[in-house]
């Protein structure tokens, strides 16, 4: 087997261990906000402000195995489809996630996830700010230290040079490093194959189930996808679609 193959394989379980070791009572706080929500018949929503940031809020939305109360803000702008540098540029501009939020129409009341590894753009900080002072709760899928460790001049940064770990209610730490790629290359200097997407989707695929279990133990089933390509997948899906139809957005 390729050794950059195993040093890859090797970085992702270490990280994911790390993540379970470490992230496990914010996980659950989590999960009991997203409980929360459905057990009031609301819908979560999540929303990654940031190219690859985007798949955040896809891995948890209209997926095999995952909650249908989940409505994903999946705004043009930022998706790397619409071109990748054009994404960048929307990402770092300032009042652009107020827009999104605006436009999504959340309110008081409403629970908003907000993936982004780093933590500091523009459109991911405006995000955040009008969720607050909206009284929106929110959980926040970042790298602490990314954030952290990126200087107040960078110009990826939201003008008040704020971070998204602060700003959140709860903090689902990805645990990323800067650069975010992890498997080194003799003779290269940049180091290549990014972590952040798996750290990501542990997470929040973790809360999601933690969630299920909090339900299910208070006698609530909530209605979970089922695969369209599994046998009787479709049929399983049609009890619920009526829910849900014109309520997320995106569906």
């Amino acid at each position: 087997m390729s050794r950059v193959m195993s040093q890859y394989l090797e970085k992702i379980t270490a990280h994911l261990h790390s993540l379970h070791d470490g992230a496990g009572e914010a996980v659950y706080q989590a999960a009991v906000l997203v409980a929360e929500q459905i057990k009031q018949n609301k819908l979560v929503f999540i929303y990654g402000p940031g190219g690859h940031s985007n798949l955040g809020s896809q891995e948890l939305f209209f997926r095999a195995g995952g909650l249908m109360h989940v409505s994903a803000i999946l705004d043009e702008g930022t998706l790397l489809s619409g071109g990748a540098l054009r994404s960048m540029a929307i990402e770092r501009t300032p009042g652009y996630g107020t827009i999104v939020i605006d436009d999504y129409n959340l309110q008081q009341g409403d629970l908003l996830i907000i993936v982004n590894a780093y933590g500091i753009n523009a459109a991911t900080i405006d995000a955040a700010l009008e969720a607050k002072r909206r009284g929106i709760t929110t959980i926040g899928v970042t790298s602490v230290k990314h954030a952290a460790q990126t200087p107040e001049d960078h110009p990826a940064r939201h003008p008040s040079k704020k971070n998204l770990y602060e700003l959140v209610d709860v903090v689902l730490d990805s645990q990323v490093d800067v650069g975010d790629a992890v498997v080194d290359i003799s003779g290269l200097d940049q180091r290549v194959a990014a972590i952040s997407t798996f750290a990501n989707a542990y997470l929040l695929n973790a809360m999601a189930a933690e969630a299920v279990e909090i339900l299910v133990a208070q006698g609530i089933t909530p209605p979970i996808w089922m695969s369209g390509n599994a046998t009787g997948g479709d049929e399983a899906n049609a009890r619920f679609i009526e829910q849900f139809k014109g309520r997320i957005k995106k569906l």
